[in-house]
């Protein structure tokens, strides 16, 4: 399951980037878009470093953190959606995927703190 996550984050910080990209190029927003930029593009680098951990316990605080960064991720979108730098059906697709990729964290970590019990 961690593979179809890391797939899944991977794919979506291209989509960040590239927002990102946008942003900045277009709508010459540079704040916030940093912000997204390093919660968005972290939440595949922390699953990197989680299937690389050395115990149960330190994955799993690991998928905490990639769990949080996820949720950072949908507050800056929903704060771009709001302020108007993107609009709408944008916002929808990439805050879709967010959904998502938070959705398999939150399955990974349920399981992996219950085994830790």
């Amino acid at each position: 399951m961690e593979s179809l996550a890391y797939d899944k984050a991977y794919k979506f910080a291209i989509r960040i980037v590239n927002a990102y990209k946008y942003l900045v190029q277009d709508k010459r927003e540079y704040i916030l878009s940093k912000q997204l930029l390093r919660s968005g593009t972290s939440i595949g680098a922390n699953i990197a470093e989680a299937n690389g951990a050395i115990s149960k316990a330190d994955f799993s605080a690991k998928i905490s953190i990639t769990y949080k960064e996820c949720l950072e991720t949908k507050y800056w979108l929903s704060l771009l959606k709001d302020t108007e730098y993107i609009e709408l059906k944008s916002f929808q697709s990439i805050y879709s995927d967010a959904d998502e990729i938070s959705k398999i964290l939150y399955s990974i970590l349920k399981k992996t703190r219950i085994t830790d019990k």
